[in-house]
């Protein structure tokens, strides 16, 4: 439901943010935590590995699992990627970074890329950790850890880029401080995430120092979403919101609803990463269910409402930005959010863009956007234009 930043991101980010990466030298070191019981409170570290990810010779490199709260407020576990500057120290910053759309099988997980070196969305990482910002990036739930990724399920993620930044401040070594400075940025379904994380973090993670969000081109109104790109060139990111939402919800119980064809593509796309959704275009969900409508339902209308956001009020001095020309996720969904969280006295900063495409709009931005997350992380002060 939320569109892939794979297409056309790579070359974008490139040409928008001049970003110089050089090859890496393996790390030396590694950390790890004690699992079990007595470790399972949100954020404690289930285990830290120092790692060579290709790119970041700056910094070292952490893959971490840590713990985390499902959707239904089930202790789970998340997996996930830090970085820290070297020479970084209890005052530097960090932000909470949460990917785009990434897929739903555990190969697709950002630490596997990270990894790898072939990240997509590295060179935005690259952007915050190059002004000695520690950098944390989630997985989700289900995206490389065991179980399946509950996509576009908002609570859920925001629980888990929120830990993952307590997560960063308890890993032996890192030397990052508890008071230090923090951000969560995202776009897409990482500005689903980001959203989240800003209506969730004054009762979740009160203790956290957050000083800003970015949420860029947030599937706010899923319904909206959903209706949009529903039998579109985008149909698997629906499918995949539907399958996500049962991963989450098991009352839902998709599979009595789904057709012979609807078994085989949720069987299929289980393990798709974001560029195997094409197989579903132009397909609707009522191609893969026995009955139609399956979104009016009393059932699945409810948890589908539950995932939007301007409920609450964010914790902190919010940058809310969206294309024009988005083809993805309707602009609206935005004007709507902005004016929800004005209404709730938030602190917003909104931006309504004319930077064309979806993909486009997050590396053409991204620049603009780390500075506005900087300057808040520097105590600079905003008053937004609510």
């Amino acid at each position: 439901m939320f569109g892939s930043l794979r297409s056309s991101f790579r070359s974008a980010a490139i040409a928008t943010a001049g970003l110089a990466l050089a090859a890496a030298t393996p790390a030396t070191a590694a950390a790890s935590a004690p699992s079990g019981p007595a470790f399972a409170a949100p954020g404690d570290v289930v285990s830290a590995s120092r790692i060579w990810a290709p790119g970041f010779e700056y910094a070292k490199v952490w893959q971490l699992t840590y713990r985390s709260t499902s959707a239904t407020g089930t202790s789970n576990t998340v997996t996930g990627t830090l970085v820290v500057p070297n020479g970084s120290t209890a005052s530097t910053p960090i932000v909470g970074y949460a990917p785009g759309t990434h897929g739903l099988g555990d190969p697709c997980a950002p630490s596997r890329h990270l990894r790898a070196g072939d990240e997509n969305e590295g060179l935005l990482m690259h952007q915050y950790a190059r002004k000695g910002f520690a950098v944390v990036v989630t997985d989700y739930e289900g995206l490389g850890a065991p179980g399946p990724h509950t996509y576009s399920v908002g609570r859920s993620q925001g629980h888990a880029v929120l830990d993952a930044v307590r997560a960063a401040q308890r890993v032996t070594g890192s030397g990052l401080g508890n008071n230090a400075p923090v951000g969560v940025v995202g776009y897409s379904q990482g500005g689903q995430t980001a959203g989240w994380a800003a209506e969730l973090a004054a009762s979740y993670a009160p203790e956290l120092n957050i000083k800003a969000f970015a949420a860029g081109a947030p599937p706010s109104d899923l319904r909206a979403v959903a209706e949009y790109n529903n039998g579109d060139a985008e149909a698997g990111f629906v499918f995949a919101a539907g399958v996500g939402l049962d991963a989450a919800y098991p009352e839902l119980d998709l599979a009595d609803d789904l057709n012979a064809a609807g078994t085989a593509a949720a069987a299929d796309i289980a393990d798709d990463c974001t560029a195997d959704f094409e197989k579903y275009a132009g397909q609707s969900m009522d191609s893969y269910t026995t009955s139609p409508g399956l979104m009016n339902r009393p059932d699945w209308a409810a948890r589908v409402a539950e995932q939007d956001l301007g409920k609450i009020k964010p914790k902190a001095p919010t940058l809310l930005y969206h294309s024009q020309g988005d083809e993805i996720i309707p602009i609206a969904t935005s004007d709507s959010l902005r004016t929800a969280w004005c209404g709730r006295g938030g602190n917003v900063t909104y931006w309504r863009t004319n930077t064309g495409a979806h993909a486009f709009t997050a590396a053409v931005m991204s620049p603009q956007v780390t500075s506005w997350v900087a300057d808040r992380l520097a105590g600079k002060p905003t008053s937004g234009n609510c």
